[in-house]
């Protein structure tokens, strides 16, 4: 019978069997070698090397240390304790807090994908997902805290004062500028050597550790001093991960990534000065009265027994921690750089941008 218009000739089933087994032939001679490199970037292959032993002890610490924010008092935390613009205040300082301390889980886990894609060895991959639980655990608290004294906080609510309205108002604007933040980050983190992402870890640990402990120490309720007594030992163990980080990473900066340290340190000090004293002239983007409004908010607040600093213990406590800093980078041959704001003097660092900040908190 004639082949339809549109068929082809049929083959014959030997020269079936004999293209078949060519083709099989061909696949056991290829699995018979490696297979094709994985491309850099790749978790794969997934190895548990393991080379720095004190970052094993920290994490075993972190599993003991764990805390459950839900396990806190919240029924004695009780709004009928404040007056309405106390709440208020209470209210936008955790707010305050939200933009630094509620992107901790997000900003880590990025990291901690990281240093899976660069085959960090084992300890420093499972530290960085103990920070990422950690810090879990201080956004819950932080929403706890908000939703308690002001429902529907920080922005979800309808202003019925002029005072609740530039709360919201200056919240809008910090966020704002935490959007910009997470953007330059999310870049920065694919474009630094891991030494340099981790001097800027180190340095949001030493301010966090600094908040804390102040706020604990000056908090009058015992739900603030136990949330911030909590939250200040992770911190303080975090600060730890980020040294032993450090310490085998510094040794492998040649000039140009050490010079990048000290725009990094720099970047770092006016983006989380908005939480521990007042934010420098460079990245934000703030209404003129912003200030004025902060500060009024952090006063009622402090004089509800929130424990939030004056300026002046601000400026101490910053300035303290920022020396502790110098110290720990200058010892490893890095410029440290000026922050006139707070006394220290240092090499000048005037032309960054938000692309280069990659502190966490």
């Amino acid at each position: 019978m004639a082949a339809g218009r549109g068929t082809s000739a049929a083959v014959a089933p030997e020269a079936q069997v004999s293209e078949r087994q060519t083709r099989h032939e061909d696949i056991v001679h290829d699995f018979l070698g490696d297979p094709p490199d994985i491309e850099p970037g790749n978790i794969f292959p997934i190895e548990w090397r393991e080379e720095t032993t004190a970052l094993t002890d920290i994490y075993e610490k972190s599993k003991r240390d764990v805390w459950n924010p839900s396990h806190l008092p919240w029924a004695n935390l009780d709004p009928g304790e404040w007056s309405e613009e106390e709440r208020l205040a209470i209210m936008y300082w955790f707010g305050v807090l939200a933009n630094f301390d509620a992107s901790g889980p997000a900003v880590f886990a990025k990291a901690m994908v990281r240093s899976y894609e660069l085959h960090e060895e084992d300890p420093i991959r499972r530290c960085l997902f103990s920070i990422v639980r950690d810090e879990q655990n201080h956004e819950e608290t932080c929403g706890r805290m908000i939703q308690r004294v002001w429902p529907g906080g920080p922005l979800q609510f309808q202003p019925r004062t002029e005072l609740e309205r530039l709360a919201q108002r200056n919240l809008k604007w910090l966020y704002y500028n935490g959007a910009r933040y997470w953007n330059g980050y999310s870049q920065a983190l694919y474009r630094y050597p891991l030494a340099i992402l981790f001097s800027s870890f180190l340095m949001g640990e030493v301010a966090s550790s600094t908040l804390f402990h102040h706020m604990y120490r000056h908090s009058q309720h015992p739900v603030f001093q136990q949330a911030f007594l909590n939250i200040g030992k992770d911190e303080a163990r975090h600060q730890a991960i980020c040294m032993r980080m450090l310490e085998k990473h510094f040794a492998t900066l040649g000039p140009d990534d050490r010079r990048l340290v000290t725009r990094q340190l720099r970047a770092g000090f006016v983006f989380l000065s908005m939480i521990l004293y007042e934010p420098p002239d460079q990245f934000w983007i703030i209404p003129p009265d912003f200030a004025d409004v902060h500060r009024r908010l952090e006063s009622i607040a402090r004089g509800a027994g929130l424990g939030v600093a004056t300026l002046d213990q601000k400026a101490a406590n910053w300035q303290q921690a920022m020396l502790r800093m110098k110290a720990i980078v200058e010892k490893h041959g890095i410029a440290f750089p000026a922050m006139p704001e707070v006394g220290i003097t240092g090499e000048e660092v005037t032309d960054f941008t938000e692309a280069d900040l990659i502190p966490v908190f």
